[in-house]
């Protein structure tokens, strides 16, 4: 999906690939494999960059990391965790765990303010826009319990951490399509990195695109493609060696 970034642009991307497909996110109540072997994902993402910068002359500077679902639950860990390591992110179906079900690092770093980005359906089946205790297919499909914050609360988490004040604004974005209509919220005020979030009316657990998904998942957005938003507010394709 983010491969004409490389091609077009010069960016390094790179796909990672967790412990036996999963990641050991910041959720509390998390039972996934990668939690149970309590695998280090912050020290492995951590390597992959040095590695990067080693091999591929990558700006440690202009690393963005871009996550769905477990995999958006890890960014929001390395955002609390290791906030030096990144210049921008982007998370698709994966809000912020209420505080009682995050696992915050002791003692937590200080902010980094950086942009980020977040896409969310508002009939995601596994992750509900509105918060609150994950559902209980996500509790016996998935073994994650606890709560997480709304869809709209998770992207005032982020902007309070970028020190934005300002009220958000909110615009509809084009024509109703497959059932689904993307509504953009933007957290903005000058000398601040922005946080947008675009809220996928009927949309489910998935990512806006033309790809097909899991009809059991729920609705698929086809425009806009989730990689060129993405590239967009992060500011990728505007140089070079950013991963």
């Amino acid at each position: 999906m983010y491969d004409a970034l490389a091609a077009d642009h010069g960016a390094v991307v790179a796909y990672l690939d967790g412990y036996r497909g999963n990641w050991n996110d910041a959720r509390a109540e998390s039972a996934f494999p990668a939690r149970l072997a309590d695998v280090d994902d912050v020290g492995f993402a951590r390597r992959v960059v040095a590695d990067l910068v080693a091999s591929h002359d990558v700006d440690p500077r202009r690393v963005v990391a871009v996550g769905y679902s477990n995999g958006g639950q890890m960014v929001h860990r390395l955002l609390h965790e290791v906030p030096d390591l990144l210049a921008g992110a982007a998370i698709v179906a994966a809000t912020m765990p209420a505080p009682e079900s995050f696992l915050a690092p002791d003692p937590a770093p200080a902010a980094v303010p950086v942009p980020v980005l977040l896409v969310h359906g508002t009939q995601d089946p596994i992750v509900p826009y509105g918060g609150g205790r994950f559902p209980a297919v996500s509790r016996r499909v998935f073994k994650v319990d606890g709560t997480a914050l709304s869809a709209p609360e998770t992207a005032r988490h982020y902007a309070r951490r970028n020190g934005i004040t300002a009220e958000p604004e909110s615009v509809r974005l084009g024509a109703p399509s497959h059932g689904t209509w993307i509504e953009r919220t933007d957290h903005r005020q000058d000398g601040r990195p922005p946080v947008r979030l675009l809220t996928v009316h009927g949309g489910g657990h998935t990512v806006p695109g033309p790809g097909r998904q899991p009809f059991f998942i729920g609705r698929t957005a086809r425009s806009p493609r989730t990689a060129d938003v993405v590239a967009e507010h992060l500011g990728l394709g505007t140089g070079t060696n950013q991963e």
